[in-house]
């Protein structure tokens, strides 16, 4: 059995914090980060939705939620790998990933390739089996006037469990 899910998230930019993307930090030439209470990895976030919608599953709200202190400032990459614990548990595997980042700036395309990278490494998956791309808003909405950065992604999903 094939499943899909999609999972989509945005954070506000915010003076002084780190900008985490796909498990990378990269500089944004105004000093900004995003506001979150983990890292605030927009990519890693839509990314993880979109494995447990995929799988029946809460959103990350749920297994991460903003309220707990003890994961304040965690790694969403971490959150990545819960979200394959979960689909493990439910003896189903990631097939693939496809996400898009939408920012005015900083320009995303040069770290797309350590992105990759750290997003398989955490999901378990061939780097080959990750699709990331970088658009802006054309300068429209909130996003245009570079307020924040979005992310989209959609999982596809597969059970391993044997049909009787």
């Amino acid at each position: 059995m094939i499943r899909t899910g999609i999972g989509y998230d945005v954070h506000r930019f915010e003076l002084g914090r780190p900008l985490i993307l796909g498990g990378i930090s990269i500089p944004h030439p105004d000093g900004m980060g995003l506001a979150g209470h983990s890292d605030a990895d927009v990519l890693s976030h839509a990314i993880a939705d979109a494995i447990l919608g995929a799988a029946g599953k809460r959103d990350i709200g749920f297994y991460f939620p903003n309220t707990d202190p003890a994961i304040a400032g965690i790694s969403s990459l971490k959150i990545l790998e819960k979200a394959i614990q979960l689909l493990a548990e439910d003896q189903m595997h990631l097939v693939n990933i496809d996400a898009t980042l939408i920012a005015e700036q900083p320009m995303i395309n040069p770290h797309i390739d350590e992105m990759k990278k750290k997003i398989a490494e955490a999901l378990l998956l061939d780097v080959s089996c990750i699709g990331i791309k970088a658009t802006t808003n054309e300068g429209l909405g909130f996003l245009g006037r570079g307020e924040g950065i979005a992310a989209m992604a959609t999982a596809t999903i597969e059970s391993v469990k044997s049909k009787e």
